[in-house]
């Protein structure tokens, strides 16, 4: 897909689905700008897998609930690239509070970083993007912007605002060649063994506990399996690419069909 040159800066970039992102984007032959606030070792890692296959990538740090410090994050990725096509919008606070556990202070640092930052982000490149009447935003929710979580509220709140801000800046954004549309990801596994590594020998034991985990994700999961980084990956260089140019304002669940059980 139509990728290869175009400048993508993925925020969270050093753990999870974000680092997958940056990975396969650059697979692709886009020049990418690793965001991280706190995991600098994990966007490290991210960077020298893709110096590894001989992708371009830079790394940036920034707290997106700050918007000096995005300013300052787009400034260096512009100084470098020359702009920038592609923002996928990733990073986000994960508390896992219960609904009474949450103060003033844990809610706003939720709303600052999940929401804020988002929209934040988004005027930020949105100037640059103007310049080339191109843009692709990307915004990172959940199946619980629709979904309650049941462990926590506050987290799916934000999911649902990403689900809102997608839509209505898509509206906005559309007169100067940018689209923004929204991936809701189900259940990732962000594990970080290597597939390389070996494994010891399964008892019997193991095995039928095994087939009785196997039957209960089956009975979660239509396709069998929870998601991977790479799974969610795919569909932002789908979204990324000229070839989605009639797409915005879109919410794409991905979520091997648990939504339907």
């Amino acid at each position: 897909m139509s990728i290869a040159g175009k400048v993508a800066l993925v925020t969270g970039a050093g753990t999870g689905i974000g680092k997958g992102v940056a990975i396969e984007l650059a697979h692709r032959g886009a020049l990418v700008a690793i965001h991280y606030n706190q995991s600098d070792a994990g966007a490290l890692h991210t960077k020298q897998q893709i110096d590894e296959f001989g992708g371009d990538a830079i790394l940036v740090q920034a707290n997106v609930a700050v918007k000096k410090e995005i300013d300052h994050m787009i400034r260096t990725v512009v100084d470098h690239y020359g702009g920038i096509d592609i923002l996928v919008n990733n990073a986000a606070l994960q508390l896992n509070y219960n609904f009474f556990d949450y103060d003033e202070a844990s809610f706003d640092r939720m709303m600052n970083i999940n929401l804020k930052g988002y929209w934040q982000c988004i005027q930020a490149v949105v100037p640059h993007m103007k310049k080339k009447h191109f843009g692709r935003i990307i915004n990172m929710s959940s199946v619980h912007s629709k979904r309650p979580t049941d462990f926590d509220a506050v987290y799916s709140m934000t999911k649902g605002g990403i689900r809102m801000l997608g839509r209505e800046s898509a509206i906005e954004l559309a007169q100067y060649g940018i689209t923004v549309n929204t991936i809701e990801p189900g259940a990732v596994d962000v594990g970080k063994q290597s597939a390389r590594e070996s494994k010891p020998i399964m008892t019997a034991e193991d095995i039928t506990k095994l087939k009785k985990t196997t039957r209960s994700i089956r009975d979660k999961f239509p396709l069998g399996r929870v998601g991977r980084p790479l799974d969610v990956a795919q569909l932002v260089c789908f979204i990324a690419s000229d070839e989605s140019e009639f797409m915005t304002g879109s919410s794409i669940r991905l979520d091997g069909g648990s939504m339907l059980l």
